[in-house]
């Protein structure tokens, strides 16, 4: 069997399609899903995850509309200015994975301070991939990588200390890793699950895990 999952990572997908059938604005669905990735963070706490990453905005995203992008920066910043001291209290580290450019300077001493705000909470580590693509992340190592092997190749990477996910959850029926953690996850077990982000509950994640639980991990050994 495959042991307790230490981290999980999410592709938190779906939060356009289900405003959408709802006749709801694009924001309003990103508004839902970051209400539950707040949601499924405590429930993470709780099922003795210790790391959790969630998929936010990718270096892809900023080809969708200017108007959708403004809403989810507007949006990233209210939930880290109000959500970080209920966060802090609760023990939750936060910490940001992604590139830098592109980012208001005001957006980026925001993520700085919440790091900061939560960096000696041992509860669980919550990763927010910001402006992250995985491809990115690889280039970006590679030209400060001066041999030295895997290890040396992996503390040039945005979390050094980040453990590879045991268990990639993707939700909203699609397959595909979207360009996500494409280092870490080279043995991860896949979940897809057919709902869309802000439809998933406690209980489909504890189905994910529970299904985590029933494979059977080789790393490439028999």
């Amino acid at each position: 069997m495959s042991g307790a999952a230490r981290h999980v990572a999410i592709i938190t997908d779906g939060n356009g399609r289900w405003a959408q059938a709802r006749g709801l604005p694009v924001a309003e669905g990103h508004r839902a899903g970051a209400d539950v990735v707040k949601d499924r963070l405590r429930d993470a706490v709780e099922l003795g995850i210790r790391e959790l990453t969630v998929y936010s905005f990718s270096t892809e995203n900023w080809n969708r509309p200017a108007e959708e992008v403004t809403a989810l920066m507007r949006m990233f910043s209210e939930r880290l200015l109000g959500e970080t001291p209920e966060l802090k209290e609760e023990g939750v580290r936060m910490r940001f994975i992604g590139r830098r450019d592109r980012v208001a300077p005001a957006l980026l001493e925001q993520m700085d301070w919440a790091q900061a705000e939560t960096a000696h909470n041992d509860r669980i580590t919550f990763f927010v991939a910001f402006n992250y693509g995985g491809r990115a992340e690889i280039l970006d190592a590679a030209e400060r990588y001066q041999g030295g092997g895997e290890e040396a190749f992996r503390r040039l990477l945005y979390a050094p200390e980040m453990h590879d996910p045991d268990l990639v959850i993707r939700t909203s029926g699609e397959q595909r890793m979207s360009n996500y953690l494409l280092w870490q996850t080279a043995y991860s077990e896949l979940v897809f699950r057919d709902e869309l982000w802000p439809d998933f509950t406690r209980e489909a994640f504890e189905a994910s895990l529970e299904e985590y639980d029933r494979r059977v991990r080789r790393f490439g050994g028999r």
